[in-house]
């Protein structure tokens, strides 16, 4: 399975539990996947691929840019 976990800086940042889930590991250039739940019951929209966020982890995440956080907040 994807290994998943929040992401505590983003999820200050953005007001809503971020998690991201790992498409590659043990590879300098992997992707992340951000991903949040819903807007509806059951579901998670994916709000960003990055490369994983290479400087000190928590200070590397102010470089990530997420999208699609406007759907899942009804905005």
């Amino acid at each position: 399975g994807l290994q998943s976990h929040e992401i505590d800086p983003l999820t200050q940042r953005y007001g809503i539990k971020v998690f991201q889930s790992y498409l590659e590991n043990r590879n300098p250039k992997a992707f992340r996947m951000y991903w949040v739940y819903g807007p509806g019951k059951g579901e998670i929209t994916v709000i960003g691929l990055e490369p994983h966020p290479e400087d000190a982890k928590k200070a590397g995440y102010a470089k990530v840019r997420l999208s699609g956080l406007g759907k899942v907040l009804g905005q």
